[in-house]
């Protein structure tokens, strides 16, 4: 039988939104767990994963074994019967440290049903038939472009000369469903129309945009990164909400949200998914259909504060240092541990599987009468049912995600 505690040994991707060498925290906690890895200072390093799924797994930094082939022989001690009866025996998460560098594609990830049938359809693309709700939690100053604004703040601007040509064909009342007719105009416009429009608005009166003035400020940003031209531009700027979070706060994207990640280093942690639709911030080869994405489309975050997913005191501390993010969602929760040096914490047992990593600082963390040393970039699985106590021997963050 495997051992409860499993130290990890994981890998990074190369999307070209990602930071550059030694600047990416992926790259750097990634090349001190894994001694494989080796930085390349000229390479963009995106995400970080930990977990099993198959495009880019963890392994045992011991004996090299796939996390998924040491779960599959161990199910019911690693796991736990309650979590393998609600989600079998695949892990039903999947933590990431994402870094920044510039905008990624402007997305949405589809629910289980279109999930299912797009997956049945075209398999290569999109990879299982799960949904993608997911957190993201900054680990410094993180800027994001999440969900709709109110219809009123999107109807403001539209009303300006540059942009009237996005307005629905229909009268009548702004709602979602002219906000959705909005969208689709803006992602099928012409290069030269996107081009004309965003010039013609960066041209504007400060005054004629509201509290909306730091649209002026991101035009040139992102025609920088993308071009001009992009759809993305439209669709970011007018329509959703542009929000700047601190170290230490997060957001909630459920299911189908909109949304596209600006700069700064992340952790995330999603549902077991890889599926997602992108029509902007991307070349046109890769986006993909406008009306799917339209169609697919949600409105329940309308509001720049519903994306905020405030921490909240955690059950399992025992000395009050761990906190806890609760998505509203059933497939994970996140932990996080900060103690300064000197200080320890006893988390008690999760009953169910999680995933830990070291953001930041060193210590050492106990489990059944072994000891496993701490340093930034540690990742280790933990089996069901186990008490850990963690001591800091310099400032340390944790974080943990878990089924239960």
């Amino acid at each position: 039988m495997s051992e409860s505690v499993i130290q990890l040994k994981c890998d990074c991707n190369n999307y070209p939104w990602g930071k550059v060498g030694k600047e990416s925290l992926a790259a750097r906690l990634c090349s001190k767990t894994n001694p494989e890895f080796k930085l390349d200072d000229g390479k963009n390093y995106a995400e970080m994963w930990m977990g099993t799924y198959p495009e880019l797994p963890s392994y045992s930094l011991k004996t090299g074994e796939n996390l998924q082939d040491i779960l599959n022989a161990n199910k019911e001690k690693l796991i736990g019967k309650n979590v393998l009866d609600k989600f079998d025996d695949n892990l039903p998460f999947l933590p990431k440290i994402l870094s920044i560098a510039k905008a990624l594609p402007l997305q949405i990830h589809p629910d289980k049903g279109l999930s299912e049938k797009l997956h049945k359809e075209n398999p290569d693309q999109f990879t299982d038939p799960n949904h993608k709700p997911e957190i993201a939690v900054a680990l410094g100053k993180f800027e994001a472009f999440v969900g709709f604004k109110p219809l009123s703040d999107v109807h403001q601007l539209l009303r300006l000369e540059p942009l009237s040509q996005f307005l629905p064909s229909r009268g009548g009342q702004f709602d979602d469903d002219a906000l959705r007719e909005v969208c689709v105009n803006m992602l099928k416009a012409p290069e030269d129309a996107v081009s004309s429009a965003l010039s013609g608005l960066q041209n504007s009166p400060k005054d004629a945009l509201g509290k909306q003035t730091y649209i002026l400020d991101l035009i040139p940003r992102l025609a920088d990164q993308y071009g001009k031209s992009d759809n993305g531009n439209l669709v970011a700027l007018i329509c959703m909400n542009y929000i700047v979070l601190e170290a230490g706060e997060a957001l909630y994207i459920p299911a189908d949200g909109i949304h596209a990640y600006l700069s700064g280093d992340i952790v995330e942690c999603m549902a077991r998914s890889n599926n997602v639709l992108n029509t902007g911030f991307c070349p046109p080869a890769d986006r993909d259909s406008v009306d799917l994405f339209a169609k697919a489309l949600t409105f329940k975050q309308h509001d720049p504060q519903e994306p905020i997913l405030k921490r909240q005191a955690s059950d399992k501390s025992e000395t009050g240092k761990t906190t806890e993010f609760k998505p509203p969602m059933s497939e994970f929760n996140m932990l996080v541990t900060e103690l300064k040096g000197g200080e320890t914490e006893t988390v008690k047992p999760v009953m169910g599987p999680s995933t830990m990593f070291v953001t930041s600082g060193t210590g050492t963390m106990k489990v059944d009468g072994q000891e496993f040393a701490l340093d930034e970039g540690s990742i280790f699985f933990i089996g069901q049912g186990v008490s850990i106590e963690i001591s800091a021997k310099g400032d340390l963050a944790a974080y943990r995600a878990y089924a239960e």
